[in-house]
């Protein structure tokens, strides 16, 4: 064996162990967490539409012309409009948003929504006519859209399989922290501080991810190899040699799901797809026929009619915080007690609270003396709405859509069930001021609880548990 042969073993052995050493790089999760949490700013200012209404609905109502910028009191139909305008944006924009993102990528999309929001902020900042209102909360619908569409995407395709729960329940989270950011905010500074303390929302997020990696899946499907090594070297703090094992992986992955797509009808050829589509159609309808929108956007509304003697601000603020912290609950304990238990106690909490939320509006329309003693109801009764709602009928329908279907026609299927959830969502807010008007606000707060005691029975007898299952197992148990 001559020299040359005696020292070529040696090296190629260093550089395999070399080329083993980077595969098991342990990099860091800081990175992804990063990018999660930027990109759920554009939750945080999708939050501040939603709570809008309820501290400038009295602002607008107002005599005073210093507190009402508009020349015009809305009207009773035009405020329905004003509340009800963002669910049907919100309907019409995953038709755009969704081709959009496969075509030009989810970064550019989502950074496309904020153009939405920050277009509709200027325009109530300066609007003196309830038209321009209108045509800006609309707008605000289509942002709202985009970044429901996008941004479950955009988290799907930057997390690994360990953190993807976790960065995924941000979404929830930063959105109720933008309702109790315009609560907080709203009943105390005038109408034009408002607009502009929701306009910075969305500046800071399109500043922020601006600088954040577009997504490897879409740069492998784009055939953009090397771009797509760099988006995975950003998100997982290793060298090029240390993602070739996801990069690997991710590619089979992104041309498995190419060749295999599905039209809209292939969702119905399967017994456990429709299975499926049932269970998520319907605890999603379920979750807006709860009259969740209803209290988030006129909460400060209802407060009045109490005549609570915590001001309504506060009150409205109370619920928000709430919120929140029921929000960041729901991570914590959905693996341990599994879907199918926390949805039934969320119905059938949120049943009760209606019920005895209508139960204090009757006593108020028959003039009971006896309102004053039980004044604190009604600000207990929401808080606990808005509690098991916020652990169960809120983050659930949402996270069960995420594990029913297999990935050629989870598109399909989301379409689906988001456009049920903004047809729901804007017929309960366009008609709701007809029927408190008509039948008075007891009755309004008994149909939302007669729905939510169907949402139980619906759960008890149609929604199966997938805790511990994997995706597999979920779509034998489908089929069955």
């Amino acid at each position: 064996m001559n020299p040359a042969e005696l020292n070529y073993q040696p090296v190629a052995t260093f550089e395999k162990y070399e080329k083993e050493n980077y595969r098991m790089e342990k990099g860091t999760p800081s990175r992804q967490f990063l990018a999660g949490v930027t990109v759920n700013l554009a939750s945080v200012a999708l939050g501040t539409c939603l709570g809008w209404t309820s501290p400038v609905g009295p602002k607008i109502s107002s005599n005073d012309t210093s507190v009402n910028p508009l020349n015009d009191i809305p009207t009773s139909a035009e405020d329905s409009w004003i509340g009800s305008l963002v669910a049907l944006g919100a309907l019409i924009a995953p038709f755009i948003a969704g081709p959009l993102a496969e075509h030009f990528g989810r970064k550019l999309t989502l950074l496309g929504s904020s153009a939405f929001f920050i277009l509709s902020w200027i325009m109530l900042l300066f609007t003196k006519s309830v038209g321009v209102l209108l045509a800006a909360r609309l707008i605000q619908g289509f942002g709202v859209g985009f970044v429901m569409t996008v941004q479950t995407m955009y988290i799907g395709e930057i997390a690994t399989d360990e953190y993807r729960g976790a960065l995924g329940s941000l979404m929830q989270l930063c959105i109720v922290s933008g309702i109790l950011y315009v609560y907080s905010i709203g009943p105390y500074v005038s109408y034009a501080a408002l607009q502009w303390a929701c306009l910075a929302l969305p500046i800071i997020f399109a500043a922020a991810f601006f600088f954040m990696p577009e997504t490897p899946a879409y740069y492998i499907s784009k055939g953009r190899k090397d771009a797509a090594i760099e988006s995975l070297k950003f998100l997982r703090g290793k060298s090029a040699d240390g993602v070739q094992d996801e990069l690997q992986e991710t590619t089979q992955s992104v041309e498995e799901s190419m060749k295999n797509k599905a039209s809209m009808m292939d969702l119905f050829k399967s017994k456990g797809n429709i299975k499926a589509l049932i269970i998520c159609a319907g605890l999603i309808s379920f979750q807006q026929l709860s009259g969740i929108n209803v209290i988030l956007f006129y909460s400060q509304k209802i407060f009045a009619k109490t005549g609570s003697s915590m001001s309504p601000a506060i009150s409205t603020i109370l619920v928000g915080v709430v919120q929140v912290l029921a929000s960041g609950a729901t991570p914590l304990i959905v693996d341990r007690l599994g879907r199918k238990p926390i949805l039934l106690a969320s119905a059938a909490g949120m049943c009760i609270a209606h019920g005895t939320m209508g139960l204090y509006f009757y006593m108020d329309y028959i003039k009971s003396e006896s309102l004053e003693s039980i004044s604190w109801l009604p600000i207990f009764s929401l808080i606990f709405f808005v509690t098991v709602y916020c652990v169960g009928f809120g983050p659930l329908p949402w996270a069960v859509l995420g594990e029913m279907f297999p990935a050629n026609v989870k598109s399909a299927a989301s379409s689906i069930v988001a456009s049920t959830c903004w047809v729901l969502g804007f017929l309960v807010l366009q008609f709701f001021s007809t029927l408190d008007d008509a039948v008075g606000s007891h009755w309004s707060f008994w149909i939302f609880g007669v729905f939510c005691g169907v949402a139980f029975v619906f759960t008890l007898t149609t929604v199966m548990e997938t805790k511990g299952m994997s995706l597999q197992q979920i779509q034998d148990k489908l089929n069955e």
